[in-house]
């Protein structure tokens, strides 16, 4: 088979019909089917022949495949097994290990240490929307070893995980990318190159993780329960707002937001991280 086809929607259906697999709509499963946009997936992943690749959801392996074709060796981590023999028949690369297991449950860094031995790693996916905040998140607290994230995602998450202060998408979510990495949507990407074709448009991300967090702060954890109290009602005031999702006294949150130079009466969709930071420091100091 010419592998420049894998992508095509007949060949993908015959494989998947021979096969006898059925979507599941469970595991949010819709395969891409427009070789440009696997293309462009990889390239904005940043992918050539010293990087190492972690996938989740290779699905038929039409993105597998491009990213294949560029790595110096990928490893996909499919939590469907009913995909195995159709794998069996569409993606024979040397450069390529597949771990059928649930990627919330599998010790990353100890797979990328085991497999990856002086590479940069690369994390690459189309994920289902059901767990692309899990995932995404589960990278970001547990300082996986991963140089960047590269996801195709649901268009409105693309844009709160990119979102910055002062639109309506920023939200925790945003600052705990933010905390930890620079995000960009490199593309958006319509629902017509998936099969089966989801009800919304799609769109890539890219986060570039970096060495240290942004800001530097005594206590993360308490950092991110101010960040989720702030948000927690987003219309109201940060001062009511804290005052109503934190067990603390209101004249303590009062005097910690004026003592980290802030106005009571604003909004929390417009504080920076370095905000947060300096509001955590004075509420739990």
């Amino acid at each position: 088979m010419d592998e420049k086809k894998l992508y095509s929607p007949k060949i993908m259906k015959e494989i998947l019909d021979r096969h006898g697999f059925e979507f599941s709509k469970s595991l949010g499963q819709n395969f891409l089917i427009d070789g440009n946009i696997i293309n462009k997936i990889v390239d904005a992943a940043g992918i050539d022949d010293s990087t190492g690749v972690v996938e989740i959801g290779p699905g038929f392996g039409t993105l597998t495949q491009g990213l294949c074709n560029k790595a110096k060796k990928v490893v996909a981590i499919e939590i469907d097994k009913s995909l195995k023999p159709v794998h069996f028949e569409t993606l024979n690369y040397d450069n390529l290990k597949i771990i059928y297991d649930d990627f919330m449950k599998v010790d990353v860094n100890k797979l990328i240490e085991e497999e990856f031995k002086g590479l940069k790693v690369k994390l690459v996916a189309n994920l289902p929307y059901y767990i692309t905040t899990p995932i995404i998140m589960k990278v970001l607290e547990d300082k996986l070893n991963f140089s960047s994230i590269t996801v195709m995602v649901q268009k409105e998450v693309a844009h709160r995980l990119s979102a910055k202060p002062g639109n309506k998408d920023y939200g925790a979510i945003s600052l705990a990318v933010e905390y930890r990495a620079n995000a960009r949507v490199s593309l958006i990407v319509p629902s017509t190159v998936f099969m089966p074709r989801p009800k919304v448009d799609s769109a890539v991300i890219t986060i570039d993780i970096l060495d240290e967090p942004r800001v530097i702060v005594k206590d993360e954890k308490a950092l991110f329960t101010v960040i989720r109290a702030a948000f927690g009602q987003r219309r109201k005031t940060i001062h009511n707002s804290l005052s109503s999702n934190l067990n603390i006294d209101k004249d303590k949150i009062r005097e910690a937001i004026e003592n980290a130079n802030l106005d009571p009466g604003i909004r929390a969709e417009m504080l920076t991280i370095y905000d947060f930071a300096k509001l955590a420091e004075e509420i739990y100091k």
